[in-house]
């Protein structure tokens, strides 16, 4: 399904229902928004992975501007502020009073963004893997130099440069990285990798040299979030390592953080049961 908005065609699809038959009654449940990362992946990396959240909630998951299955718009525009935007247009156009907000990585960016923003917006905020501020490439790199192989290291320095010039070249990449981003490294996960559509050009944007990512900064934003929060982090995480979840729970007031001793930044593959009940609990629990 695609959503006509602000000036760019967004993708977007829907698992569950709002809906249900609950004995005599109608039940209704809660819409939560997906929020993929990358930049330069998509939602079918939550397929799927989240279905079990559809338990509890119903889901919307979509591809930012430029991504996946949504149109291609002018590069300039593949920014974080406008993704937030975009997230708050697709919210008003299915008629949302409020969604549960979930983000991942960047999306996790992009969601706490959007809840400091459009405060009225979210009636729950869950932020997986991810940081407040561009403090994380340093942090990363330094990682890379110091632990990863020869491959890695060359991998590293296409994305810290920008330098993606096709789909294939990020498939390589995320293969090459693998090891990294999951902690129980499974080789077999690549043929689920390959589902997803790729896109170089918001990638480039984001890393490169004066990329988004580069520079961009949310930590004087997050006081005004009032949704109830809840920060996942795995412990292993060489990309959004747990000290910038840490930092988040101290900027979001009131918000719960924790950390999963047995993960790296993909917690999907590494601990799906324990983040699909953390997930449904704080959502389901939580005031």
């Amino acid at each position: 399904m695609y959503a006509d908005i602000r000036g760019t065609r967004i993708f977007f699809d829907i698992d569950g229902a709002a809906l249900v038959p609950a004995g005599p009654v109608m039940l209704e449940r809660p819409t939560a928004f997906v929020i993929h990362g990358g930049p330069g992946g998509d939602h079918t990396g939550f397929k799927p992975a989240f279905n079990r959240l559809t338990d509890a909630m119903q889901l919307v998951l979509f591809d930012h501007r430029g991504h996946g299955r949504s149109a291609k718009s002018d590069p300039a525009t593949y920014t974080l502020d406008e993704n937030v935007a975009d997230m708050e247009a697709l919210r008003i156009h299915l008629g949302l009073e409020q969604i549960v907000s979930i983000g991942t990585s960047y999306g996790g960016m992009v969601a706490m963004a959007h809840a400091a923003r459009y405060p009225a917006s979210v009636s729950k905020l869950i932020l997986c893997v991810t940081a407040s501020h561009h403090g994380f490439n340093d942090v990363a790199q330094a990682f890379v130099a110091a632990n990863g192989t020869a491959e890695q290291k060359a991998v590293c320095k296409t994305l810290w440069d920008g330098g993606f010039q096709t789909e294939e070249q990020m498939r390589h990449y995320y293969n090459v990285m693998a090891p990294l981003y999951s902690h129980r490294h499974d080789p077999l996960a690549e043929q689920f990798r390959n589902r997803g559509t790729l896109s170089p050009e918001p990638l480039n944007r984001a890393f490169g040299p004066g990329g988004v990512l580069r520079t961009y900064d949310l930590r004087s934003e997050l006081k005004h979030i009032i949704a109830p929060t809840l920060i996942l982090a795995g412990r292993h995480d060489w990309i959004c390592p747990p000290q910038f979840s840490e930092e988040i729970h101290t900027l979001i007031p009131g918000s719960l953080l924790h950390v999963y001793e047995e993960a790296s930044h993909s917690l999907r593959n590494d601990v799906p049961q324990a983040l699909m009940t953390d997930i449904i609990d704080f959502v389901a629990n939580s005031r």
